[in-house]
């Protein structure tokens, strides 16, 4: 059985005190579902170290939110791997929709940084996820095809032990539209059969694949319950703890 993993993207939100109250307002829960669930959150990088802090101590796990593939140098404006790993992070966000679209990041460069952050040591969350038009016009397997043969080039067996694969259709993204539980599942199989045939059996039933688009407590249930589903990357409802707690129960929940 694969432990789910709850993760919580804040993208460029909260402030130095609505951050520690969040996490404040996430360790109970963490404590009632630490056995059965992971839960990371992925604060903007000014209260990464806050974050580690506040949570020190329960079971809530820091990430950041992108990453460079150089240990150092004049790369300004970039934080490496080193560095969030020095700081206490366990993981980080690679390939998000938005870094690919606005930033226009593409496949090679999300393979060196995923290459790098496992060198590092951090467990990487890969997204993966196809547009509104892609899916119109029946691409959405040539797109994650895509995606997953670029940001996993020369990745091997042993390394996918501190990857989780995140599918998150762009078009669900903060739009209030969700994939339904058949469409989430679909894509979820195929990303699991891609990574039988590119890495092996022991892999893709191992690999955790997380669900991303417009998460929230009303929905998290069904698309939690769906067998290849093994958690969420959850945007806009994790800055609530009212919102993300239940979640993280219906993660809990989806291995009872």
């Amino acid at each position: 059985m694969r432990r789910p993993i709850i993760a919580g993207n804040w993208k460029m939100n909260t402030c130095r005190e609505s951050a520690a109250a969040l996490i404040d307002g996430l360790k109970s829960e963490a404590a009632q579902s630490r056995s059965d669930v992971e839960i990371i959150v992925c604060p903007p990088f000014p209260y990464l170290s806050l974050a580690v802090s506040q949570a020190a101590g329960s079971c809530i796990q820091v990430g950041g939110q992108n990453a460079w593939h150089e240990d150092s140098g004049a790369f300004t404006g970039e934080t490496s791997c080193p560095m969030l790993k020095d700081i206490g992070c366990q993981w980080v966000i690679l390939g998000h929709s938005e870094r690919r679209q606005i930033n226009k990041e593409c496949d090679s460069l999300i393979n060196k940084k995923t290459h790098k952050a496992l060198a590092t040591g951090l467990g990487v969350i890969l997204c993966v996820g196809e547009l509104l038009e892609q899916r119109e016009g029946n691409q959405t397997e040539a797109v994650l095809e895509e995606q997953m043969t670029g940001g996993l080039a020369d990745v091997s067996a042993d390394d996918m032990a501190s990857v989780v694969i995140a599918y998150e259709p762009v078009w669900a993204i903060g739009t209030g539209k969700v994939a339904t539980e058949d469409q989430a599942e679909a894509a979820h199989a195929f990303l699991r059969s891609w990574l039988e045939k590119r890495f092996n059996a022991d892999v893709a039933a191992a690999t955790r694949i997380l669900y991303g688009g417009s998460v929230k407590p009303d929905n998290a249930a069904g698309l939690l319950g769906q067998p290849n589903v093994d958690g969420a990357l959850v945007g806009g409802a994790s800055l609530k703890p009212e919102l993300f707690n239940p979640i993280i129960q219906a993660g809990a929940a989806s291995v009872a």
